[in-house]
């Protein structure tokens, strides 16, 4: 099967929204069935990637994201400025006045709550907390002392040559506008995304 290169991949999720957009609202176009479909998103937090696969087959790769600018983490705190690594999911994709859109991951998972308790970066109280919000289906608490608030954004008005050269995040991935408006269109709730 041939490999579809992102501007491609740009034209047919342009053409697919314009067919959303005619049955539901326009908001509501971006959210589909991608989960369901098996798509997965791939950060390497080395090679500065984001690849877009389904199932086992790459259907194409983004070069030159931007990560936290203190580097990637498995053991994120609160405004260190770096990129926790580990299996995610996309819950929530929402408009951004400052990043265009941004992807919401559900971090902190209970795996980092249970790192950090052992390491004693967050107080029983704190993780008592955290585990409830999960076992409930709520989005664990954005504001322990892990952090929070964590996605998948463009640049919105920032500098493209800033982006090119620097990992310039507060520990979220960056991408180009026009990239995160195709990975919107290919992503919904559940979306399962590993940053190693």
């Amino acid at each position: 099967m041939m490999q579809l290169t992102f501007g491609r991949w740009l034209w047919l999720c342009l053409a697919l929204s314009l067919v959303c957009c005619q049955a539901v609202g326009a908001e509501d176009a971006r959210i589909g069935p991608a989960a369901l479909d098996g798509v997965h998103l791939i950060v390497d937090t080395r090679a500065l990637t984001l690849s877009v696969m389904r199932g086992q087959e790459l259907l194409f790769r983004l070069e030159n994201i931007a990560i936290g600018s203190n580097g990637p983490t498995r053991s994120k705190r609160s405004q260190d400025e770096k990129t926790p690594l580990g299996e995610f999911h996309i819950n929530g994709i929402r408009s951004s006045e400052r990043y265009h859109l941004f992807l919401s991951i559900d971090y902190p998972t209970m795996d980092d709550a249970r790192r950090a308790l052992r390491d004693e970066r967050i107080s029983a109280q704190e993780y008592q907390r955290l585990q409830k919000a999960w076992a409930s289906g709520r989005t664990p608490s954005q504001t322990t002392a892990l952090g929070g608030h964590l996605g998948i954004h463009g640049i919105g008005s920032g500098s493209i040559e800033i982006h090119r050269d620097f990992n310039w995040t507060n520990g979220c991935i960056a991408v180009t506008n026009e990239e995160i408006e195709v990975l919107a269109a290919l992503v919904s709730p559940g979306t399962p995304v590993s940053i190693r």
